[in-house]
């Protein structure tokens, strides 16, 4: 670990586009991070929420898991995809990291405003849970997760959650409060992408532990270093029990 990563939010529109096309502003954005980087795209980035294109949408995501491991060569890769299991579609959020895929995470809190439970298995919310990638504990949770506390306390003692969304612009204000609160009160990185079309609140942003936000809803890929000093920082000043879980070193 011999540099501070590169956080990196990507912002972009993929309501009513080809699966290829949104890949490809996919592929495209990712080129333009800088090596060492953590990249989060929006949730369901190539399909959106395609109800009457599940199967293929489901069979795009398996041909489609080579070549984003391969875009995440010398990074780190965070996104979700529609999936097909035997009880049937869940919305899987996958982590990639150097050329390979090393975490899968299913959605568990469906959103019933969307009727998403008349389309996707849900995931087990137990089953979310922090990971070590090069020494950052990072927590993934999926755009309605973050209305849920029992989850916050779930992850805590995490350096650095990743929330890939799909959030409306009707409840814009919601968002942006509720991903500075989660890294205000979990004292951590907040690194959220969301979509960019015209429903959407777009407000992807990279959220520091002392609540500071770099947001720009007109860019594509909002950027900030990750640094470790800035957790400690905010563990030493207000002290809630997670001094020992704070990370040492660097990326």
């Amino acid at each position: 670990m011999t540099s501070k990563p590169t956080l990196c939010a990507l912002q972009f529109a993929y309501e009513g586009r080809s699966f290829e096309e949104n890949f490809a502003t996919l592929h495209a954005l990712v080129e333009q991070t800088p090596p060492n980087s953590i990249v989060l795209a929006p949730e369901l980035c190539l399909s959106a929420y395609s109800y009457d294109k599940m199967e293929k949408a489901a069979e795009f995501s398996v041909a489609m898991l080579p070549k984003l491991a391969k875009l995440s060569t010398c990074k780190t890769l965070g996104l979700t995809l529609i999936e097909k299991i035997n009880a049937g579609y869940v919305n899987n959020f996958k982590l990639f990291h150097h050329g390979a895929l090393i975490y899968t995470q299913s959605k568990a809190k469906l959103f019933t405003l969307g009727e998403e439970e008349h389309y996707f298995r849900a995931g087990n919310s137990e089953d979310i849970r922090i990971i070590d990638v090069d020494g950052i504990k990072i927590a993934v949770l999926i755009c309605f997760e973050i209305r849920f506390p029992i989850l916050w306390e779930q992850i805590k003692g995490a350096d650095l959650i990743l929330v890939p969304a799909y959030w409306g612009k009707l409840r814009k204000n919601h968002f942006e409060a509720l991903t500075r609160a989660l890294a205000i009160a979990n004292q951590v990185y907040v690194l959220c992408a969301n979509g960019a079309d015209e429903s959407m609140a777009k407000s992807s942003a990279i959220i520091s532990p002392f609540g500071d936000v770099t947001s720009d809803d007109t860019s594509r890929r909002i950027q900030q270093t990750f640094d470790f000093s800035e957790i400690k920082k905010m563990r030493r000043y207000l002290d809630i029990g997670l001094n020992h879980n704070a990370a040492n070193g660097s990326l």
